[in-house]
């Protein structure tokens, strides 16, 4: 069964993790089907945005627990150390879409799940979802340039508070300190998305170089993302292999 469901309004491209079972927590099985979703969607020139939503109460709770168990074993093994970097690649290249793309964040974003939220271009959330950088509660280092994507709508003082410190936000509180747009009840949030992604893709082609100037300009550029994503892999391996000798 696909854990990643596509759907076309249009000219957008309407991407959900399906695994609400699991609060739609990665696993290299669904990090696979989103990385192809990507290409088919850069793929079609029809296509002028994308929105990125979750089935269920969750948004992505982060990367599923069998998955950091195993890479704790042995995180420098090419087959954990391969399965962790394919994780990074999956908001990576959410990051890197050649059309606009929209969160819709509703429940728990967790680890992960906020970097997915935020490798977006832009952010409709729920008044009450759960954004927690959640590294630090289960004894993790921060990873997939977790810093960077913060900083690039955060101030320091808000990268340091959920990042650093592990302070946990709602969806009004993300919207007031700027690392999402919107705050808006639960069922209109989808809604919201859908339409800011419908006007941005009217003109798909003017859509694509539009937001390839944007990023270009205002980041965050992939060259600090991915220096930030390897800066942080040594001690988040180093913290994984940590805890499961504590275990």
């Amino acid at each position: 069964m696909s854990e990643i469901e596509v759907n076309r309004e249009g000219t957008v491209a309407l991407i959900t993790l399906a695994a609400p079972d699991r609060r739609n927590t990665f696993t290299p099985a669904m990090v696979a089907e989103l990385l192809a979703v990507c290409d088919d969607v850069d793929g079609d020139p029809a296509l002028g945005a994308a929105v990125i939503k979750a089935k269920g109460d969750s948004f992505c709770a982060g990367a599923h627990r069998d998955l950091l168990a195993e890479v704790g074993h042995d995180p420098l093994s090419d087959a954990n150390y391969g399965a962790l970097g394919l994780t990074y690649r999956a908001f990576v290249r959410v990051g890197e879409l050649a059309v606009p793309s929209v969160a819709a964040v509703r429940g728990h974003a967790v680890g992960a799940g906020v970097n997915l939220m935020l490798a977006t271009d832009l952010r409709i959330v729920s008044n009450g979802a759960r954004i927690i950088s959640g590294f630090r509660r289960i004894g993790l280092h921060p990873g997939g340039g977790h810093f960077v994507l913060l900083g690039r709508s955060g101030s320091r003082e808000a990268v340091a508070a959920l990042g650093l410190f592990g302070v946990e936000i709602d969806g009004r509180r993300a919207a007031e300190i700027g690392l999402a747009w919107e705050a808006l009840p639960e069922e209109e949030v989808e809604p919201r998305a859908l339409q800011l992604a419908t006007e941005v893709s009217a003109d798909p082609a003017l859509a694509r170089a539009t937001v390839k100037s944007f990023r270009l300009e205002l980041g965050p550029p992939i060259a600090p993302w991915r220096v930030g994503l390897e800066a942080e892999r040594a001690a988040q391996m180093w913290s994984l292999r940590r805890r499961d000798d504590a275990t």
